[in-house]
């Protein structure tokens, strides 16, 4: 080994260990709630003011350990409540979460089989604080695996089901700022400017490869309005942007990307294309009539362009609620 590959081998043990301890902390910080929870429930006939002398016996007991505010002590015991009889499996994926972000599940979202959803999606996407907040208000749990397609048909069924899961309807960029009279390449433009909020919408697995993606066929070139590449389906995905209500004719020249792509860029390892057509609004009748006899994998969503962030309010409500 040379010095370099040295040092690499030095950072990336030293980058592994940190992350497995971190991982760790953080699940027994979480249980540790959960357990003083359970104490604080099983004597809730003490009410608050007992609650009022816990915080304030630790915080004489241990000055120096911050996160037993009375306020922090009874997110613990609502914490403890909410999943001390949902299976075990929940238990330990709510314990890989940041205790944040486990506040703004219990405060934002009350049903727990909603809530598992945001749970699963934060631990595949690695989801900010910021980020959570953001797809809750844009109501995450019913756009995922909402999209008009024929992945049934023309996948495989591990994969449709991958790529059913992956597409969303509607997308919501709410990053995203335009006049009422833009044009396709105006939506465009933005996009590619803020392409890592993009792929955060897009989600995991979604990996750029470019815009206005050049194809040569028949001496002519073509243009692809963002090409991507998915690391878990292992297929490239052709994404047209349409400002427009879907039409039907915009399957056929999806199509003639498809097999254009699947011609000139898929590997032998590669799954088939997957195309998906974004509208600013669709008919559910139109779109589905439309993809009936076609064989390629072809997705249809609509956009949204929405100016959203989380509130100053609720940023501080979250941020600082494990050192209270």
């Amino acid at each position: 080994m040379d010095y370099l590959d040295i040092i690499n081998s030095i950072k990336s043990e030293i980058k592994n260990t940190h992350t497995i301890t971190t991982q760790y902390i953080n699940h027994s910080l979480i249980m540790m709630y959960f357990r003083i929870g359970k104490i604080i429930n099983d004597n809730s006939k003490y009410g608050n003011s007992f609650i009022n002398k816990i915080s304030s016996e630790i915080i004489l007991e241990y000055p120096k350990i911050n996160g037993f505010s009375p306020r922090n002590l009874k997110y613990m015991k609502r914490f403890y409540c909410d999943y001390e009889n949902v299976d075990e499996k929940v238990q330990q994926a709510v314990a890989q979460l940041p205790w944040g972000h486990n506040i703004i599940l219990m405060e934002k979202i009350k049903d727990i089989d909603t809530r598992k959803i945001y749970i699963d999606a934060i631990i595949e996407n690695g989801w900010s604080r910021n980020t959570l907040i953001r797809q809750i208000e844009t109501n995450y749990h019913k756009r995922i695996g909402n999209s008009i397609n024929n992945f049934k048909k023309t996948l495989p069924g591990e994969e449709s089901k991958i790529a059913n899961t992956s597409l969303k309807d509607p997308y919501v960029f709410n990053f995203v700022s335009l006049n009422e009279c833009y044009k396709e390449q105006d939506l465009e433009k933005k996009l590619i400017e803020k392409i890592k909020n993009v792929l955060l919408e897009f989600g995991v697995g979604f990996s750029f490869v470019g815009s206005q993606y050049k194809l040569i066929i028949g001496n002519k070139d073509y243009y692809i309005d963002l090409l991507f590449y998915h690391l878990k389906i292992k297929a490239y995905i052709v994404v047209e942007l349409k400002i427009t209500e879907f039409k039907p004719e915009y399957i056929g020249k999806m199509n003639f990307y498809l097999s254009a792509v699947d011609d000139i860029l898929k590997g032998e390892t590669d799954n088939p294309t997957i195309g998906l057509i974004l509208c600013k609004e669709k008919n559910k009748i139109t779109a589905q009539y439309s993809l009936r006899n076609v064989n390629k994998p072809i997705g249809i969503s609509s956009f949204v362009l929405k100016d959203y962030l989380p509130s100053e309010k609720e940023l501080n409500e979250y941020i600082d609620i494990k050192y209270s």
